[in-house]
């Protein structure tokens, strides 16, 4: 047909799907599209109505159809980028001169190509009507839910509408159905951790915190918890504000704290459902903390949720918000703090050496360094020329042994009982994250950008991390 010799080659399943999609895939195109569209509004001088389009009925999935208006055509092709591209978040935001379009990838924001600023009105509108939300209300916060078909793939998007001096910002968060089929294993613990992570989920009872800032991945890790225990002859209730994936097997409900249904509401009603497994979204006042201890201590294993930047500090945390220190002690397992770090791109790694000033003020020995195994990505279409893709957990798993519990019953300061669990070996969350950088999944870079800074002068790990 080609009427040219035809020459047999070898290549990788990988090296062919990623040429592919390159130069033949959806990905190269909708970028392609994208980018042509906003060229297209940029250069002419039409003006856009708020045009509302077919939207679709609560809880019916939204596609791309053939004849679409421009404006929706171009709603739907920068969600799809955003979810070929891996972003957890698109960003719609009005300024007085564009529409700046930014998306979260790997939790780091990355700018679009911006918007004229006459197309905000027929964006909001168009994003309005595919969540079912009221598209003439503009003075008040708003939120809905839209589901969409991308690639054969159904995708659920949670929409925030805000109002700013210079129109409604728009937030999207990304929510992938495949992120809750992620199991233990696929986390990021160290054997250690996971073994002692893995026994504390098979308890029969108390409480299990999980501490960290908001998207550090602490409703990923509960919910693989959860698939590790969701068989036949258990039941699981879980209250959350919002239900963010849906669970098989699993009682989900929502906080609506306009019709009284709370936290503590909800663990109240769960208990009389005969559980024998409670997900508690965030333990935020003392009424909740109440409810979930008494709970724990009446045979039901909790899982709950704690904004504190480590383990330790979650102890003085409940204490602080009027938990008595007996029944903290008495009733909590084990607490991790967690924080999500960049993994180096598989396609464009090297090996490197960081210099020597970096691994003095880090606390690494040289000889140590010698034997280590940094790695660093040079960048490539694979990650969008980041040299990162991906993200793991970094983790600071504190058991409560019974002299971390005395501890906890005499209220000693939260700095005495880290000092106590490290000794015990407990790792810190900079000590979790240099082990994975010596071993090339994330680089010194990346693990000083996610932890605490002060976390560098507590005595280092030299001699732990041989």
């Amino acid at each position: 047909v080609l009427n040219r010799e035809i020459e047999v080659a070898l290549a990788p399943k990988e090296a062919i799907v990623e040429a592919i999609n390159k130069y033949y895939g959806r990905s190269s195109g909708e970028t392609e599209s994208v980018d042509s569209m906003l060229q297209e509004f940029t250069d002419t001088a039409i003006d856009f109505a708020e045009d509302t389009g077919p939207g679709g009925k609560p809880g019916t999935t939204v596609t791309l159809e053939e004849g679409d208006a421009p404006v929706i055509k171009l709603v739907h092709l920068i969600i799809q980028e955003a979810v070929t591209m891996r972003a957890s978040d698109i960003h719609i935001e009005p300024f007085a001169d564009r529409v700046r379009i930014r998306y979260r990838i790997d939790g780091v924001l990355m700018e679009r190509d911006s918007a004229p600023r006459r197309l905000l009105g027929a964006i909001v509108s168009r994003l309005k009507i595919m969540g079912s939300i009221d598209i003439a209300e503009k003075r008040r916060p708003q939120d809905g839910r839209i589901k969409i078909l991308v690639a054969g793939k159904d995708i659920d998007l949670r929409v925030s509408i805000l109002p700013t001096t210079h129109g409604q910002s728009v937030v999207m968060r990304v929510l992938d159905r495949d992120n809750i089929k992620v199991g233990l294993q696929d986390l990021g613990f160290a054997d250690d951790d996971f073994a002692r992570f893995k026994t504390m989920v098979k308890r029969p009872n108390g409480i299990l915190l999980v501490t960290g800032p908001t998207g550090s991945g602490k409703t990923t890790t509960l919910y693989a918890a959860l698939n590790e225990l969701n068989r036949p002859d258990v039941k699981i209730i879980t209250a959350e504000d919002p239900v963010e994936y849906y669970l098989p097997g699993v009682n989900q409900c929502e906080v609506k704290a306009k019709i009284g249904m709370t936290f503590a509401r909800i663990i109240r009603a769960m208990l009389r459902q005969n559980p024998n497994i409670l997900l508690v979204g965030e333990i935020r006042d003392l009424e909740t903390a109440e409810t979930a201890i008494q709970a724990s201590l009446t045979g039901h294993l909790v899982f709950s949720t704690l904004h504190t930047n480590d383990a330790p500090s979650a102890i003085t945390r409940l204490v602080d918000i009027g938990i008595q220190p007996f029944l903290v002690a008495s009733s909590v397992l084990a607490i991790m703090a967690q924080r999500l770090v960049r993994k180096v791109c598989p396609k464009c790694k090297v090996r490197y050496e960081p210099p020597a000033h970096i691994l003095a003020g880090l606390g690494l020995r040289p000889e140590l360094a010698k034997r280590a195994n940094f790695m660093k990505g040079k960048g490539c279409n694979n990650c969008n020329r980041k040299g990162y893709r991906g993200r793991m957990g970094i983790f600071e798993l504190m058991t409560l042994t019974t002299q971390i519990r005395e501890m906890t019953f005499k209220g000693e300061s939260t700095q005495t009982i880290r000092r106590l669990a490290r000794k015990q070996g407990m790792r810190t969350l900079f000590e979790d994250g240099i082990i994975k950088a010596i071993k090339g999944q994330t680089t010194l870079d990346e693990v000083l950008r996610i932890t605490q800074h002060d976390m560098v002068s507590e005595g280092l790990l030299a001699g732990k991390k041989e």
